[in-house]
């Protein structure tokens, strides 16, 4: 910051007989900023007292400084920060800085105007650039760097909460409804997980993800991990997981995966392990969007994901020892097959082949497999195989 000019000494007289009157000039001050700073005009923000009481200090500072050349900001800075912590927008602070001064102004252009050795002008200049230049300036530095450091606080806390809720930390109801609330999250669901694997070590894969979101009024927590994004959406919108999953295939390069819709923020650990399970279905696909099969058979694999690896390996197991290309053709089509809901002609059709080879290859499955596709028991019997199959390594024991 500049310095300030002394003053001339014509001046000093004037000033210090204002400085002397620092109390009443504070309470004029105050009641004038309440009266036109819409922020300043409620007691429950700023009490009046701390008002005047901050006035009268302002006061004290500049009439100190044109009587004897004393200069601390500390006043400023401090109103600067509380106003910060107190959530004041900084255009409302300035606002008042600005009524302030043209107070202290005009207060100064009054005692001085009988004066022939001193211009109003050279006098208002004077004081308009200590008050505007000075005062609010350090009250603004002040202000910014309270907030920014706010900022930091609350994203760390923010952070620690969303880690709280995917790692099953949080205790009681009432944290989950504080933890909501902390959050900006309605407490009651429905809520999706959802996890986008990292490009490299903490860069996000899906940037602006939160105010996309909140753009289509739909709330969300995030937590940025080494390998991984994750984050809980209340998709409380009739459509809301229909618009989620819109907003996510905006998102170009991701590979993501979305859990099952769940009701209550204490089954958020088990949503994300869903959510990882979708993502680890994405497998050789470099982008997308996975979202986890709210079915049955996938919610049985998921949750006793070792004896799921244990029926794949005894009902494909003679599929898994083939060569990886011919495996990977046979598993593929099965799974078209159940996506086409058992025609061979729509399954040919997701495969880009004709149906006789679908055929061909689902007749080589039963072979290998002694299980017969026109028998229910052994489609459900391949249907969580092929959806154990799905789960990523460390999953499988």
């Amino acid at each position: 910051m500049s310095r300030i000019p002394e003053p001339p000494n014509e001046i000093t007289p004037v000033a210090s007989l204002l400085l002397g009157h620092a109390q009443e000039l504070g309470l004029r001050m105050a009641r004038r900023i309440r009266a036109e700073v819409g922020y300043y005009g409620s007691e429950d923000r700023v009490p009046f007292a701390e008002l005047s009481t901050s006035c009268r200090r302002n006061a004290e500072l500049v009439f100190g400084q044109l009587a004897a050349g004393r200069t601390d900001m500390a006043g400023a800075e401090d109103t600067g920060r509380t106003r910060a912590r107190q959530g004041a927008p900084l255009g409302e602070l300035l606002h008042a800085y600005r009524v302030g001064s043209g107070f202290l102004w005009s207060e100064l252009t009054t005692a001085v105007r009988g004066s022939d050795a001193v211009t109003a002008d050279t006098i208002a200049s004077l004081a308009a650039w200590w008050v505007r230049e000075g005062l609010a300036a350090a009250a603004s530095d002040a202000y910014r760097e309270a907030a920014a450091a706010l900022l930091l606080q609350r994203e760390r806390e923010r952070s620690a909460l969303v880690e709280a809720l995917f790692t099953g930390a949080l205790g009681s109801r009432t944290t989950l409804w504080e933890t909501a609330d902390a959050l900006g999250l309605p407490t009651e669901g429905p809520y999706l997980v959802v996890v986008a694997e990292a490009p490299g070590p903490g860069r996000e894969p899906l940037p602006g993800i939160e105010p996309r979101l909140l753009a289509e009024r739909l709330r969300s927590a995030w937590r940025l991990q080494p390998d991984l994004q994750v984050g809980v959406v209340a998709a409380r919108e009739p459509d809301g997981a229909d618009t989620v999953l819109r907003v996510l295939e905006r998102c170009p390069g991701a590979r993501v995966g979305v859990s099952p819709p769940y009701r209550t923020l204490r089954d958020t650990p088990r949503a994300l392990r869903l959510a990882r399970l979708a993502l680890a279905g994405l497998r050789e696909r470099t982008a997308g969007v996975a979202r986890f099969a709210d079915s049955p058979v996938a919610l049985l694999v998921a949750a006793s994901p070792d004896e799921a690896a244990r029926a794949a390996r005894a009902v494909l197991g003679p599929v898994l020892e083939l060569p990886p290309a011919e495996r990977s053709r046979l598993l593929e089509t099965l799974d078209r097959w159940y996506a086409a809901g058992g025609s061979t002609a729509e399954a040919a059709v997701l495969l880009y082949c004709h149906r006789n080879t679908v055929r061909y290859r689902l007749r080589r499955l039963e072979e290998l497999t002694g299980r017969s596709l026109q028998d229910p028991r052994a489609v459900a019997d391949l249907a969580v195989a092929l959806q154990a199959l799905r789960l990523p390594p460390p999953e499988r024991s």
